[in-house]
């Protein structure tokens, strides 16, 4: 019979696509984890991957079944913190995910209240791709994810928070700023700089920059909205800022100045997701309503 931890070293796998990093995030040797894997294979007389030139990727038999595995992690993490609760056992600690363009302007604040209300909880903040970290969420990897909308995935429960809105800057010499009141069509074939095309805010973008007749920066993609912003003001192009990121300490408009057409109104819908089966499910509603409360302040 295969077991939890083949289970396991099956999923990570698939994740991350490398068999020694996948060794190495499971705590294992590269010879442990392809024994694992073979035994797992030979179990259930499938060839669950192949090798390809960067590295491994799941076959069409893997592909079927890994969404069954994640189930499985998911459920398993689930039982055991049913147990802890049964056993009346409070939880210790919140796996949590987190979009870097979101949490390091929001959390920070949240944290300092959800200290106060519970001085014993632990929050272990985890910043990645959403739609990455919500398959790690599915799987029982994390607990609970803060992310724009949209978040999918079968067994969710998906609690929408608050809106956003999202800024257009342009450095302080651009032409966008002598004009009294910009139009639509100021931005006809401006560029826009972007980050990785995997986070919601690549997405948004292009729709954003479809409406106005404006394009996105094919030349380099940036790795935080620090980067974006610096870009902007250098010149590199215009950039989309969330309203949390310029009024935190991190942001502000030192070296971009705001520049939207009249009646601009864009903004992002930002929800808090856990496991519909979570034994600890009202505490996540809870700690959900504080960022919640926090984020209609601040935004």
């Amino acid at each position: 019979m295969f077991t939890l931890r083949q289970i396991e070293i099956f999923v990570r796998l698939a994740e991350i696509g490398n068999m020694g990093e996948a060794a190495t995030a499971l705590g294992l040797t590269q010879p442990a984890l392809s024994h694992q894997l073979r035994a797992l294979e030979h179990r259930l007389g499938l060839q669950l991957f192949e090798r390809v030139p960067k590295g491994m990727q799941l076959t069409p038999s893997g592909r079927e079944l890994i969404a069954g595995a994640r189930g499985v992690l998911s459920a398993t993490r689930d039982f055991r913190d049913a147990a802890a609760y049964v056993a009346s056992k409070p939880a210790g600690s919140i796996r949590f995910g987190v979009t870097p363009t979101l949490g390091p302007y929001l959390m920070p604040r949240v944290i300092k209240v959800l200290h106060k209300r519970y001085p014993d909880l632990r929050i272990l903040m985890r910043e990645g791709i959403p739609a990455l970290q919500q398959a790690k969420l599915a799987s029982g990897e994390l607990d609970m994810l803060l992310s724009p909308m949209p978040i999918d995935g079968r067994g969710l429960h998906v609690e929408p928070l608050f809106r956003e809105p999202l800024r257009i800057v342009a450095p302080p010499d651009d032409p966008l700023l002598a004009s009294d009141e910009l139009q639509s069509e100021d931005f006809a074939g401006r560029t826009f700089l972007t980050l990785d095309h995997r986070h919601h805010y690549h997405r948004q973008l292009e729709a954003i920059c479809e409406a106005l007749g404006a394009k996105i920066s094919a030349d380099y993609e940036g790795t935080s909205l620090d980067a974006l912003q610096q870009m902007a003001g250098s010149g590199a192009g215009l950039a989309l800022l969330p309203e949390l990121y310029i009024r935190s300490g991190a942001g502000g408009l030192d070296v971009v100045r705001i520049a939207e057409p009249a009646g601009w109104s864009e903004y992002r819908s930002v929800a808090a997701a856990w496991r519909s089966g979570a034994a600890y499910a009202g505490l996540y509603a809870e700690v959900a309503h504080v960022i919640a409360e926090e984020g209609r302040l601040k935004s």
